[in-house]
């Protein structure tokens, strides 16, 4: 192992265990759902209110889903029998993983979860523990529990429950893969009745993908299933039950001999099992699915290098179709819990297969697209499954699944108007909940060199750390090359990356450079050749000069210092864009359902009518680069009035916007809380914002959109990010003083954001 690899892997763990140790320690908490703040609202809570729903379940046990949250509580339960890749660590051991299963629920399909870790190895014992805390639940998903027990565990569970109950290290991949089989035969140009598959493993999932293949048409005589003692044939003994189902007909023993002139791959085993070689014996356009992790059965590269017809997936996501169960159990859960299922069937399972395996054929979404920076996001050999962000597998999974339940018979609760559901559904989950993930994703497919000023204070240098090994950008520290080296060492952060100091003898030529574009540019300003020399020492200036050179392709400053001071220096280097007569700036604010926009933040004091429109044209364009669609909300003290002349302006705003830029969905005056109120913009027909709430705010000055945003941030309701600064020709942000780490990451990002879109622009 090298230096760095290994210096990587030690700040990735101490990174996982901060992360976990951070408070509130572990990654999920339990939150009221009900007014709690007076005296009558408690009674109401807990005694004496909470008797009278505790009597109609008890003489109408349906009713609990009615008057409590089990109807949107599941459980994930393991005995941490077979963690991950871990094995048998024990059920204490085995908790962080089940919290983060129950996040991954949360924040995919808005399903709460307790993460419940049984001591106990006994399958029995176990089932009887289980079946006593089901009433809590409205489904369970078992999780991490060794084979063959875990066979028989989930088969007595779903004989003996009336909820949901699936073991996802089983069906999850099962689902998941078999929509990849479907589509890539489609490609392939296959039928499922007529292929050969080999599947390398025989666990607990690979028994459960081929059985879900055979309920699709796979004929069992056309698998050969290897396990670590290779092929299972007739030749066998001692042989599990779940085994016995997949013994062949064969004299053949070694997965080399077995893959030979076989349609399909299927690994489920460890990573390097298959060679270039085994492969090449493989029928024209081979399907292979490495699904070992971190490793696959063939690495893609070695695949594709091998032979140019290979249809392939794995386990991971830094390469095309990647097979993972983040898919399907939260929308399958989510479909399942909204019809009170009593299980989830085969009928449910193969709805899911469905639903994500048509999915990869329909149109992508401008918001995938950007979110991968792939150009061309199309069916076929390099996307035949859909992109864990794509936010349409809530919609499309969770109906079918649900669909299915009612249509077999095993549904409590009927929905009769599915697009009314799927609404629900969006409106449950926020549109756009995975901006940020999204974001990230999308800037790792091409990152860019990033230089983060105040390199020496420990946000900063955290920040440069994960954006380092993120992958989001190539980050550089600018400031004190010593006193960064010494900080970084007192904090322990290691990291490889470039320090430039202005000062520095390496800077030389860099300092000659700069002192000549910075005194061109403001030699009529005020500036002489001497004050230019002692600039260019100076990071406020050093920074920018970098960027007008382009020798760094994104700038991110602040943090320590008076934002106005920071941002001058900025302004003197950087250039307008075109058309642009004043720079702007606007926060991002993640609230819980989607994000909204408020500008102009931290520039423009008392902007005029003009300036309004200059404004709300800018934060339209920067909206839109996240793929969302601007709804402009101009503020006032007022509703349509115009009566104060602070109204009038911005009514005068209006105005100019409405005439110049008909499309734009813009109006106001108004009043935020009006803006973001559908049964309040009802009241307004003429609105160009029709029932839709506003997502972007122009305020009427600086300091009613600095105050509002600020409050929030204090408050910590929700992830604010920026400012961002709309208006020049190349990305540059200016931090707010004592910014945390995630706000510098995702600033950080959005000017990786930026310089890729500029890019691009450049190239046409």
């Amino acid at each position: 192992m090298s230096s760095k690899t290994h210096r990587d892997e030690k700040n990735f763990n101490q990174a996982a265990l901060d992360y976990h140790k951070a408070e509130p320690k572990g990654k999920i908490e339990v939150i009221p759902s009900k007014p709690h703040s007076s005296q009558r609202d408690l009674s109401l809570a807990y005694s004496p209110g909470v008797a009278v729903p505790c009597m109609e379940i008890h003489d109408k046990p349906e009713t609990v889903y009615d008057y409590t949250g089990k109807g949107n509580l599941v459980a994930v339960i393991s005995n941490g029998t077979a963690v991950l890749g871990l094995g048998d660590i024990g059920a204490e051991a085995s908790k962080p993983v089940m919290e983060g299963k129950g996040l991954l629920f949360k924040i995919f399909a808005d399903i709460n979860v307790f993460d419940i870790e049984i001591n106990e190895k006994d399958p029995d014992k176990f089932i009887e523990i289980v079946k006593g805390i089901a009433p809590t639940f409205g489904g369970i998903n078992l999780e991490d529990i060794k084979a063959p027990e875990a066979f028989y565990i989930e088969q007595r569970l779903k004989e003996e429950l009336d909820i949901p109950l699936m073991h996802d290290d089983q069906h999850g991949t099962a689902i998941i893969s078999a929509a990849a089989l479907i589509n890539s035969l489609q490609i392939a140009n296959k039928k499922i009745e007529e292929v050969k598959m080999v599947v390398n493993g025989a666990g607990a999932a690979a028994i459960a993908c081929t059985n879900l293949y055979i309920s699709l048409g796979l004929k069992r005589e056309n698998v050969l299933m290897c396990d670590s003692k290779g092929v299972i044939n007739h030749k066998r003994e001692n042989l599990t039950p779940e085994k016995i189902d997949f013994v062949a007909q064969t004299d053949i023993e070694t997965l080399e001999d077995a893959v030979k002139g076989s349609d399909v791959f299927v690994g489920l085993s460890k990573g390097n099992v298959m060679t270039p070689e085994m492969l090449l014996s493989m029928n024209e356009n081979p399907i292979v699915f490495a699904l070992a992790n971190p490793d696959p059965e063939i690495a893609y590269n070695v695949a594709l290098e091998t032979r140019k017809d290979v249809i392939m997936a794995t386990g991971r996501s830094d390469y095309p179709n990647q097979v993972n169960n983040v898919l399907g159990f939260p929308y399958i859960f989510r479909g399942a819990l909204d019809v009170q299922a009593k299980g989830i069937n085969e009928a449910m399972k193969l709805a899911a297969v469905h639903a994500i395996a048509d999915l990869a054929k329909e149109p992508v979404p401008e918001a995938v697209i950007l979110a991968y920076n792939i150009q061309n996001l199309q069916f076929g050999r390099e996307y035949f499954i859909p992109k864990p962000f794509d936010n349409r597998l809530i919609t499309k999974v969770s109906s079918a699944v649900a669909k299915a339940a009612v249509e077999s018979g095993i549904a409590r609760k009927t929905i009769t108007d599915f697009e009314e559901y799927e609404n629900s559904l969006l409106d449950r989950m926020g549109r756009d909940e995975k901006l940020v993930r999204m974001m990230q994703n999308r800037a790792k497919a091409n990152p860019k060199r990033i230089t983060l000023g105040n390199a020496e204070e420990y946000n900063v240098l955290k920040a440069a750390q994960i954006l380092y090994e993120e992958g989001i950008a190539y980050p550089s520290l600018l400031g004190n090359k010593k006193y960064i080296k010494e900080q970084m060492e007192h904090f322990g952060i290691n990291l490889d990356i470039p320090i430039i100091d202005p000062s520095d003898d390496d800077q030389k030529e860099n300092r000659k450079k700069y002192r000549e574009t910075l005194w061109k540019l403001r030699q009529r300003k005020g500036m002489n050749e001497y004050k230019a020399k002692r600039f260019v020492r100076q990071r406020d200036y050093f920074g920018p000069l970098m960027l007008k050179h382009g020798d760094t392709d994104g700038l991110i400053v602040g943090f320590s210092k008076n934002y106005t001071s920071v941002l001058r220096p900025v302004l003197e280097v950087i250039e307008k864009d075109k058309g642009v007569d004043k720079v702007a700036a606007m926060m991002m604010i993640l609230s819980e359902k989607k994000p909204i926009f408020f500008a102009d933040t931290s520039i423009n004091q008392n902007p005029t009518a003009e300036d309004l429109v200059n404004i709300a044209k800018m934060a339209e364009f920067t909206v839109k680069s996240f793929a969302i669609e601007p709804r402009i909300a101009m503020l006032g003290f007022e509703n349509f009035a115009a009566i104060s002349e602070t109204s009038k302006k911005v009514a005068k705003a209006v105005s100019i916007l409405h005439e110049k830029y008909p499309k734009m969905i813009v109006d106001g005056e108004i009043q935020p809380d009006f803006a973001m109120n559908s049964d309040h913009l009802s009241d307004y027909p003429f609105s160009k914002l029709g029932t839709t709430p506003a997502n972007t705010f122009i305020f009427p000055n600086l300091e009613s959109a600095n105050l509002s945003y600020k409050i929030i941030r204090g408050m910590k309701v929700a992830q604010v990010i920026g400012p961002i600064l709309m208006g020049l020709k190349q990305p540059v942000h200016v931090l707010q003083m004592r910014s945390s780490v995630d706000e510098i990451v995702n600033l950080a990002t959005i000017a990786v954001l930026d310089a890729q879109r500029r890019e691009k622009k450049e190239k046409k």
